[in-house]
């Protein structure tokens, strides 16, 4: 499968510094940001470095050090975000992709979300 990536996307500027941003973590491969619109008292955005548009697009050609690097990524913000089952009372993340999935920017981007109970997130049919 082909995968087009759109080099001028939102999250793509950010990464090229065109677009500020608010930092929560910067890594090798990843960078962590607030969202401009928080639907929660914890909204963090996930995003790695490279051009990738989906999760199975970043899982199946992402180098191994780019997929270890945003995993941990992941979970390091969820620390400092204080939501780890641990720390706080969970969090939910959520990825979209595709028409089907509402995905609004076409790079591989997670939200972080929490610091408050969430609802379920699917209405049954």
């Amino acid at each position: 499968m082909t995968y087009a990536y759109d080099d001028q996307n939102i999250f793509a500027k950010i990464l090229r510094g065109e677009i500020p941003n608010t930092t929560v973590l910067e890594t090798e491969h990843s960078l962590a940001f607030r969202d401009l619109y928080p639907q929660a008292p914890v909204h963090v955005l996930v995003i790695p470095k490279g051009a990738y548009v989906s999760y199975d697009h970043f899982a199946s050609e992402a180098s191994d050090a780019e997929i270890v690097d945003y995993t941990r990524a992941i979970a390091e913000v969820c620390r400092r975000e204080g939501v780890t089952l641990t720390a706080g009372e969970g969090f939910r993340m959520i990825s979209n992709a595709g028409a089907n999935g509402v995905q609004e920017v076409p790079h591989l981007h997670v939200h972080i979300l929490g610091g408050r109970p969430l609802g379920r997130m699917l209405a049954k049919v």
